[in-house]
């Protein structure tokens, strides 16, 4: 009796099988489980993945809890499902035994090498041998900075330490004398207008991915790419450190104003004294970020509660007012005063600092004093969560500082006059009146918001409160700048933008600490620090810092317009238009300041840009450049596409059948020339084998490269696993898109035609015959001595068998002799490497990247052009002069000669077309051009007159033009001889083949007689010529074998030894005389 047990079993594609409700209807008894063991029913031992749904099993007992019901009611059926539920519960089966497709997870988009690898389509197509395609390993990541700050510490203390720096405690009442109330708040607002739309951009793109250790260069450069990123990058690391020189200088002036007022100086109580001061500090500074990053956070921590103090104090000092202290009215603290306001509400700009102050010179010592928001991102890669944190942080510190900026300037502008003298004696019934003052009209006083950068200390409840903040706030900026300035150098350095910043890439102890780059930073700032002067380098640093925000600004503008689907920011509040005004503004606001140092400083950021541009880094970052490249191209061969031809605009497209690219260069070279600057070329590789994806994208790869190492702009393309002529018809047929299509087919001359299959010429025949029906034109291209030089590389084994080479395909060269034989002259494991002989006295050496993974490594061949130079192998052996002259027959100059172009047959023109393009290069400069042209022999000089008009009209110079003369002549009979010989030769002694041969000759006497008449002509005219252009003769198949019409080309190209070139159009016009 059969097993009725219904089953829940693993099915052959992994899944699980349901039992059915009819399956489970008919189940009948089966014993229980008894020691342990699975039940069994009729004898028949149940499958180890069988599920019994008449028992169920207690996982605590193990007794069996089922029973059989002997009759089925809709309760029982009811019990039957719960049982079933239960049972599914009980047993669970992995994923991973039941698929090898991975779940989405985020360990698998990691670009890391410790990311989880989810199985190829190879893996899951059942290839065999075929791994799984990996993301990019970047270098490992390094757990260096294992302490993570928050938004608190991470980017709001930060950006206020940066904010509330050198300007708040000795800068920002003199602002308000110069500028006054409104316009200080003007400044402010404007300042706040810029930093708001900078800060909305930068949540923008910090929010866009994960943002890694580098700050702005490192937002901007993944953004933009790394041209703009890296020059950015060199000119905020810049402003940096020059801003912590500036902060030094200001802590350095308020320690001598404290040491003055206590009889003291180190020196001279000066400049002297600030340059002393000023460089120990920094070295202190610098040795505490060299601590690490708990004790930097420490120190912060310390410094913002010194400084929160320090402004309370002066705005409850500012607010109690002088209390009847006569000394401190008579220095300008005249408390809170609507007279006061009034008077301080207008500017009163003056020659001050050297300068004559208006409101763009006051407005470029301020700025660096909001230059602090990009402090969180600048130590992005220390935060626990930089997209969430940067946005949070940096708002709520830019809103507290701009708060406190503007109390602070409606404090002093209420509160303090504008000059005083200091001198009690000038008070009138205990009140100052400014305007009366003597030392006012003559510019000399001494005190006040124009005269004292003290005021602070002044009006504070306790003065040297006021000294501590000043130092925490100028200190504290420092120390921030020092801090991000190395990490940002250290970021340049591991992307190898800039080759000279490399050095400072190498991270020091398990935090990974730029050590280096800290000595870089000391060595800047100590220098700008000897300057000494503070506001000498602020208007420096606002140029800089505008010039960093604007292109903050512009990534944001462009990433959104451009709008690549990977653009998908968590931070919405930002918008496209706001972003583009902010870049506007930051750039007008530059050139306000100072147009002759902004357009310095864009001269720097151009400069930095170029040097990325020529060194072309090998950073691909998924820029949103890149993106506005594809949509701009795409744009443009749309608008291509419904553009209609012209022959004015004609553009030879070439598609080069040259198989391997560094096994025919000299047909590359032919094809770069007609299409350099000019055109496109495409390089077909029919490899007749069927191989796997990642052999073929090695192969492509490797041909890719090797194209861009010879500066030949291509595209190449490989075709397996179909014979010669159909992976040549699927190239004619699928190669290029649109209007860039190639109309022009490039291939070799197949030497051993006489001596090889049958087969493999009508194949030849076929290609010729497929690319007229698909109207491109055909180029051929024979060289003296062979195109063919893949003997110089190692053969490559693909999986036991080989790729057929160039000579197994009839392509062959007589300067390269036979494997067997090249195994002298070159070494088995060699390659000669083409890839650098692109100019005279040069001498290259590339090695040959495997086209396959099993390919065993190569050597390296070192070759230099030049007289009386000997080309050896790496390993000493000679290779001869002429081998590398014949390939680089094209790349050579050539010298004073004839380009001789026999234009035989009206198709079109390009048959002309091409030796002029030939003689645009500059290696075939020295070669006049012959034209040869076919009379009718009734008027010669007619005709010859005729053919020189055309020339002339279609503006194509020419030394010479010949009429041929002579054709329907008999050939000689050596001639004759000779391709009967051919014929004898190619027909194998087969008597058939040669009596068929014979009947077509026969038939076709006339026709191979003028194309032998043509072979003598061209031989007596063009035996001394540097290049040889012939129209080729239409292969037609219904009216000529592949043999004959192979035996006619051998003919046309016979005993001349210079390049000789077969062309022929597609009968459509690519020369015309109209305007």
């Amino acid at each position: 009796m059969a097993d009725h047990t219904p089953k829940a079993n693993l099915d052959s594609e992994g899944g699980l099988t349901i039992p059915t409700i009819s399956a489970s209807l008919s189940h009948t008894h089966t014993p229980p489980q008894q020691n342990g063991h699975p039940p069994i029913a009729n004898n028949n031992c149940a499958s180890p993945n069988t599920l019994s749904d008449s028992y169920h099993l207690n996982s605590d007992s193990g007794n069996v809890v089922g029973r059989k019901n002997s009759r089925l009611s809709l309760r029982g059926f009811g019990h039957f499902l719960r049982k079933n539920s239960r049972q599914e519960d009980d047993r669970k089966y992995s994923l991973a035994q039941l698929t090898t497709e991975a779940l989405p997870r985020l360990d698998n988009y990691r670009i890391s090498k410790r990311n989880m690898k989810r199985p190829s389509i190879g893996e899951l197509h059942g290839e065999l041998q075929e791994q799984s395609i990996q993301m990019p390993d970047l270098p490992p990541e390094s757990n260096s900075h294992s302490i993570k700050l928050g938004w608190i510490n991470g980017v709001v203390i930060p950006c206020l330490l940066n904010i509330w720096g050198v300007m708040l405690f000795l800068r920002l009442s003199w602002v308000v004398a110069e500028s006054g109330i409104l316009q200080s708040l003007i400044i402010i607002g404007i300042s706040a207008v810029v930093c708001v739309i900078t800060t909305l951009s930068l949540s923008a793109i910090s929010t866009n991915g994960e943002v890694k250790g580098g700050g702005v260069y490192f937002i901007i450069s993944r953004s933009l790419g790394p041209e703009f990123g890296a020059s950015v990058g060199v000119v905020f690391a810049f402003a940096n450190a020059v801003a912590a020189s500036m902060n030094t200088i200001g802590f350095c002036d308020s320690l001598n104003d404290l040491l003055k007022n206590h009889g003291l100086k180190i020196i001279d109580g000066g400049i002297n004294d600030v340059r002393i001061v000023g460089v120990c500090t920094i070295v202190v500074l610098i040795l505490i970020c060299c601590v690490g990053m708990e004790w930097e956070s420490k120190a912060q921590n310390f410094l913002i509660v010194t400084i929160v103090l320090a402004i309370f104090n002066f705005l409850i000092g500012s607010a109690i007012g002088p209390r009847g202290n006569e000394e401190a009215i008579a220095k300008g603290f005249v408390g809170f005063s609507w007279s006061n306001f009034k008077e301080n509400f207008g500017g009163d700009y003056r020659f001050s600092e050297g300068v004559n102050q208006d409101f763009f010179s006051v407005f470029a010592i301020y700025f660096p004093s909001v230059t602090g928001i990009q402090a969180g991102a600048n130590i992005c890669g220390d935060l626990k969560d930089p997209g969430a944190a940067i946005p949070k942080g940096t708002f709520w510190a830019l809103m507290i500082s701009m708060f406190s900026y503007a109390v602070f300037v409606l404090f002093a502008g209420g509160a303090a006059a504008r000059d005083a003298s200091g001198n009690v004696a000038d008070l009138i019934n205990g009140t100052l009146i400014s305007s009366e003052l003597p030392c006012k009209v003559n510019l000399t006083c001494n005190y006040g918001l124009h005269n004292s950068y003290s005021v602070m200390q002044l009006m504070s409840v306790w003065g040297p409160l006021i000294y501590a903040g000043c130092f925490a706030a100028t200190l504290s900026t420092a120390l921030t700048n020092i801090l991000s300035v190395p990490r940002l150098v250290q970021a340049l350095g591991i992307d190898r933008i800039y080759p000279g910043l490399i050095f400072f890439s190498k991270p020091y102890g398990k935090h990974g600490e730029p050590y280096r780059g800290y000595v870089l930073t000391f060595i800047i700032s100590a220098g700008f620090l000897l300057i000494g002067e503070l506001n000498v380098i602020a208007p420096l640093i606002s140029n800089f810092y505008l010039a960093s925000y604007a292109l903050i600004n512009f990534c944001t503008f462009h990433a959104s317009f451009v709008k690549p689907l990977g653009w998908r920011p968590t931070f919405k509040y930002y918008n496209t238009w706001l972003s583009l005004f902010g870049f506007i503004l930051c750039i007008a606001i530059m050139f306000l300041i100072d147009w002759i140092s902004s357009l310095i400083t864009l001269v720097i950021i151009f400069a930095l840009y170029l040097i990325v541009m020529y060194r072309k880094p090998e950073a691909n970052w998924g820029s949103s450049t890149q993106e506005q490249q594809y949509k701009a191209t795409l744009t443009a061969v749309h608008r291509l596409q419904n553009v209609s031809d012209h022959v004015k605009n004609y553009h030879p497209q070439i598609l080069v059948l040259s198989g391997d690219p560094s096994s025919r260069p000299p047909l590359i070279d032919f094809g770069n020339m007609l299409t350099r600057h000019n055109s496109l070329m495409f390089i077909g590789n029919v490899v007749p084998m069927s191989m796997g994806y990642k052999n073929r994208l090695s192969i492509i790869k490797d041909g890719q490269k090797y194209l861009d190492a010879r500066k030949i702009k291509a595209f190449y393309n490989v075709i397996d696993g179909l014979s010669m002529e159909e992976g040549v018809n699927a190239l004619l047929k699928s190669t290029g898109f649109g209007k860039l299509t190639p109309n022009i087919v490039l291939m070799g001359y197949k030497t051993d035609w006489a001596q090889c299959r049958r087969q493999c010429v009508e194949s030849y025949f076929n290609i010729l015959y497929n690319a007229f029906s698909q109207r491109m034109g055909v180029v051929i291209l024979r060289l003296p001595n062979g195109l063919e030089f893949s003997e110089l590389n190692p053969e490559i084994p693909s999986n036991g068998r080989h790729v057929h080479n160039a000579n197994e395909l009839g392509y062959t060269n007589a300067l390269v002799p036979s494997a067997n034989a090249a195994s002298e002259l070159l070494h088995v494991d060699s390659n000669l490497n083409l890839a650098g002989i692109d100019s005279t006295n040069s001498s290259f050496m590339v090695s040959h990247t495997p086209s396959m993974p099993n390919m065993t490594s190569s050597r390296k061949y070192t070759v230099s052009q030049g007289d009386g130079i000997k080309y050896l192998t790496k390993s000493g052996s000679e290779v001869p002069k002429d081998v590398l002259d014949a390939v680089t027959v094209f790349l050579r100059k050539q010298p004073k000669g004839t380009v001789d172009v026999f234009w035989l047959y009206d198709d079109g023109g390009l048959t002309m077309l091409l030796p002029y393009i030939l003689s645009l290069r500059s290696n075939y400069q020295n070669c006049k051009l012959r034209v040869f042209a076919l009379s009718h022999g009734k008027d010669e000089e007619m005709e010859e007159k005729n053919m020189a008009n055309l020339l002339k009209k279609f503006r194509i110079k020419f030394s010479e033009l010949i009429m041929l003369k002579g054709l329907s002549t008999k050939p000689r009979v050596d001639t004759l001889f000779k391709h009967r010989q051919l014929i004898q030769n190619y027909c194998h002694n087969s008597a058939n083949e040669m009596r068929h041969l014979e009947e077509e000759l026969h038939s076709l006497e006339e026709k191979t007689h003028r194309q032998l008449r043509i072979h003598e002509l061209v031989v007596e005219h063009s035996s001394q010529a540097t290049l040889v252009v012939m129209s080729l003769p239409m292969p037609r198949r219904e009216a000529i074998s592949a043999a004959l019409y192979m035996s006619w080309l051998e003919m046309l190209t016979a005993d001349i030894n210079c390049p000789v070139v077969l062309a022929r159009g597609n009968q459509t016009p690519v020369l015309t005389f109209y305007s």
